[in-house]
């Protein structure tokens, strides 16, 4: 039996092989005896450096892969371990035919060297003298020339492969090198033609899900939560029985390559890069800032691993056990790290047009760094494509990372923002997943059909790129169109259906879930929904004045009466979002004259402080309401979320006060309303009496019984019939209290800022400077290579050493503050825009309680136009509650049934 205990001794009783992966995450002792099909536990934070890095770099594993080693003749030669079929022979690489691009290109055979005659003098601690240096032959090609070359990894990389995929994999070195490529072009220029390629295509092997991380600064702690949820979804797939298709042909890792895409350099964590070398997918010193001149674009590696680090910092290792169905499986890691930041969309043109060409997946899984996949959430996003030919997109359920026993939902934000995703992945995707049009399938946590997005789908979603408009194809693209790319996943999913000729539909699929960290405050809960307010809103009037598209599609009779049904629908969410700031200022004091102002013709008196101080009270609330409203406007348009964060959280908990008051008051207008029986208000002698005293005149009934069925009543069933009804519990009184916010705090500030259309990272395309790739021609083959150092397998070793140390250190957190500049011009359309909108909510609120011109209503009686706006307000929201319910049924129901009858 295992003991479980910290971690704290000599290299010698835990040698490299004793950090393999347990599934129960107990450690090992170093009085415990192990064999070799023993699972042996992640390695624990050490105290003693000396003792982890030794460790790692120790070999009793029995696991002994082919370990290349300098030669004589300059190539790389390959020895097989004593416990191999050779029986110890040494053989050269290049024997097993495969393709020069791989395995000897770039090592020149006349460039002879003996390592013995290489002095590499190693001083004391391990300090390295003089090294040697080896020449990397260039892949010439019709554009040039391309620097590609393989670099051996660390024995304890080397060494951390199961047995059988060595055997299996003895005529490729992906375990035992890693592949570094120098790109000099634009993603639009990384194909075979130019001299450029991976080795998937190397290996000729089919590839049927690409996965792709795409990262910007995120911590290792993060970014490992994504890692290794990911690879721990591959060997879900792997581990699969009885599927035909995973099962039958090649392996099915080889199926599958995991893309990790960075955007730039002088942004990405330390930690991450660390990281990523314990794993192998990285080396430092490795990239060169230009090859022959040409400036470097993206640094691109490639590594086939078994390592992975977990979400608390520790090495997963295979287990000596061939049949433990735990151990991770061999994952293809395909390493692109951007010289520039140039944004997310350009870190998708790397993905889509550069690798997506050559490997052509089938289906394309899109994951931000952060968000974790489920288990088994990536083969069912998979599924849904397999069971489907004309499926073209889908997306999982996100859902929030509250904390160790739900600890986050002491923060409201957090709690507001679970009921936001929870309530939007049970009534709104799946209404438009009925339709078989998802407005938008979130980049965090998406998958796409790589030949349905090929063409005018990534063509217009690119159009967002901003270093194109300085090309020859000038945009010209005016501040609406950058707010409209800020949703530039909404713009893809447009572009899909539309497709001229297709009938790519969009689906919600149930089953796949990714949890994600949500802003835990209110400067960066403000930039976040800034982006998203006026992306969403930019890119939906966007789909509706381009709806016309539609008529070009292949789409049936059926599907395209389901869309037109969702434009109206999508086109009441627009209108009710534009009018929102002053309905709901019309909402709040109609509730507070309703309750507050005594009714002389009946016995209805002012409540709840009596017939003078209710209707003074109301109007002193009314008024610190306007004032914090304006307030929100002066701070939108002056003033940065991180410099006012104490007067956002004071705004937000004035406003939330209010709302609270007006539920309040609410209660009891029902309360007041029902103290008649319901049964002697509705006059059932005729039809046409029923629903005029149900829901016309002065009826109340009508309009109290859809208010309570729509606000709660449907959020209750809804969730209960999706058997997730725990939100509504401990996070929907949260979003009722603070639901105010989200009108008169998020969206002002997201209008009056429409001018900045950042993502955060301007002022972040800057790189350090790295060594050049320096063209020399070899006198003997009149081949151009480029020279340079070559590191010594101890040298190697011992830098890994180090690597580890800091992989499994704690995360120190750094407060970066961020800068910006702003266009005049962006500024003069905001300007335009943000007076437009306070202008036709002011004659919105001048029209409904224009009897006696009162400034807003303020401390005016109700006028006749008032209570008839209220209940065409009430009566909308409750047919847009009931056609998204009828949606959820309609999805649920097919769901169900499409599962019993779907490949497996």
């Amino acid at each position: 039996m295992e003991t479980p205990r910290s971690w704290n001794n000599s290299a010698e009783d835990y040698p490299m092989n004793d950090l393999i992966q347990h599934p129960k995450n107990s450690v090992t002792g170093p009085d415990t005896q192990l064999t070799n099909t023993d699972h042996i536990s992640d390695v624990h934070q050490s105290n003693d450096a000396h003792d982890v890095g030794e460790s790692l770099l120790s070999d009793h594993s029995g696991y002994n892969p082919t370990i290349p080693n300098g030669t004589g003749t300059g190539q790389v030669r390959y020895q097989h371990s004593p416990t191999s079929p050779a029986n110890g022979e040494d053989f050269v690489g290049d024997q097993h035919d495969l393709p020069d691009d791989d395995r000897n290109f770039h090592t020149d055979p006349n460039d002879s060297f003996d390592a013995q005659e290489i002095s590499t003098a190693i001083g004391a601690h391990g300090a390295i003298r003089r090294r040697a240096t080896r020449k990397i032959k260039f892949i010439q090609c019709g554009q040039g020339s391309v620097l590609s070359a393989n670099y051996p990894v660390p024995s304890a990389i080397k060494n951390a492969v199961q047995r059988q995929y060595i055997y299996v994999e003895n005529g490729t070195n992906e375990f035992s090198e890693m592949r570094y490529t120098a790109v000099t072009c634009d993603p639009n220029d990384f194909t075979l033609m130019n001299g450029y390629t991976l080795r998937q295509h190397i290996y000729n092997r089919h590839t049927e899900l690409l996965i792709a991380i795409t990262y910007y600064n995120e911590d290792k702690i993060l970014f490992a939560r994504t890692l290794h949820g990911v690879m721990e979804n591959i060997r879900d797939i792997l581990n699969l029985k009885k599927s035909r298709f995973w099962t039958q042909g090649s392996v099915a890792w080889e199926k599958i390559v995991v893309c990790l895409v960075f955007d730039g350099f002088e942004k990405v964590d330390a930690g991450v890069l660390d990281l990523l070398t314990t794993v192998g997918v990285y080396q430092d010193g490795v990239r060169k800032q230009d090859v022959d001149g040409k400036e470097t674009t993206a640094h691109v590696f490639e590594f086939t691993t078994q390592l992975s680090i977990t979400p608390d910092l520790q090495l997963a290792r295979p287990s000596s056990n061939a049949d433990d169905s735990g151990t991770l499986p061999p994952v293809q890691l395909l390493f692109c790290l951007k010289q520039k930041n140039t944004k997310k969309i350009n870190s998708h043109r790397w993905l889509f047009n550069a690798f997506g060409r050559i490997l052509n997946p089938e289906v394309s899984i899109l994951i931000d760094a952060g968000t974790k996949p489920g288990p088994r959430s990536l083969l069912a996003l998979w599924e849904a494509f397999y069971n489907d030919k004309n499926l073209g997109g889908a997306c999982g359920e996100i859902h929030t990372m509250l904390g160790n026993r739900n600890s986050k939902l002491l923060n409201p934000l957090v709690a507001v923002q679970n009921f936001e995703y929870k309530i939007s992945n049970i009534l709104d995707k799946p209404l438009e997943s009925s339709f078989g049009y998802v407005t938008v399938l979130p980049g965090a946590f998406s998958a796409y059909r790589f030949r349905a997005i090929m063409g005018r789908p990534l063509e217009q979603y690119f159009h967002g790129y901003h270093t194109l408009l300085s090309g020859k194809k000038s945009i010209n693209m005016n501040i609406f169109k950058k707010n409209m790319f800020l949703a530039e996943d909404r713009i893809l999913c447009f572009e899909l259906v539309v497709k001229e000729g297709q009938n790519w539909h969009l689906t919600y699929v149930k089953a796949a879930k990714g949890e994600t960290d949500v802003p835990e405050g209110p400067a960066e809960f403000l930039s976040q929904r800034r982006r998203w307010l006026n992306g969403s809103f930019a890119a939906s009037l966007y789909s509706l004045i381009h709806f016309g598209r539609m008529y070009k599609s292949g789409h049936s009779l059926l599907r395209m009466m389901m869309f037109h049904f969702q434009l109206l629908y999508n086109i009441a969410n627009v209108v009710f979002s534009w009018f929102s700031l002053s309905s709901y200022w019309l909402t709040t004091t109609v509730i507070m004259d309703l309750v507050g102002r005594p009714v002389a013709a009946s016995d209805y008196h002012g409540w709840p402080f009596g017939d003078t101080a209710s209707p003074l009270f109301n109007h002193i609330i009314q008024y610190i309401y306007l004032a914090f409203l304006i307030t929100q406007f002066f701070l939108a348009l002056g003033n940065r979320p991180k410099g006012s964060q104490v007067t956002y959280l004071v705004s937000f908990a004035v406003f939330a006060f209010i709302q609270l008051y007006v539920i309040f008051l609410s209660f009891f207008l029902v309360f007041r309303a029902l103290r008649t029986p319901i049964g002697d208000q509705i006059d059932t002698s005729s039809g046409a009496a029923f629903f005029e005293s149900m829901f016309g005149g002065t009826g109340v009934a009508g309009v109290i019984l859809l208010a309570l069925i729509t606000i709660y009543g449907l959020n209750y069933l809804a969730s209960f019939l999706y058997l997730d009804p725990l939100h509504m519990f401990h996070s929907f009184p949260q979003y009722i209290i603070l639901a105010s916010t989200y009108i008169n705090i998020l969206i002002v500030y997201a209008f009056n800022n429409w001018h900045d259309v950042s993502w955060g990272t301007k002022g972040s395309d800057l790189s350090e400077k790295l060594p050049s790739a320096n063209v020399i021609k070899d006198l003997k083959s009149g081949h151009e290579m480029v020279e340079e150092e070559e590191m010594q397998q101890t040298d190697i070793d011992q830098k890994f050493q180090e690597t580890v140390l800091r992989t499994l250190s704690p995360v120190a957190v750094e407060v970066v503050v961020e800068t910006k500049e702003v266009d005049d011009t962006y500024k003069s359309f905001r300007t335009r825009l943000v007076v437009c909108w306070i202008l036709l909510n002011m004659s919105l609120v001048w029209i409904v309680t224009s009897d006696d011109f009162a400034f807003l209503g303020v401390g005016e009686a109700s006028t006749t136009w008032t209570p008839a706006y209220f209940r065409f307000l009430l009566y909308a929201t409750a047919f847009l509650s009931i056609v998204r319910f009828l949606g959820f049924l309609w999805f649920l129901g097919r769901t169900n049934i499409m599962y019993c009858f779907a490949k497996r």
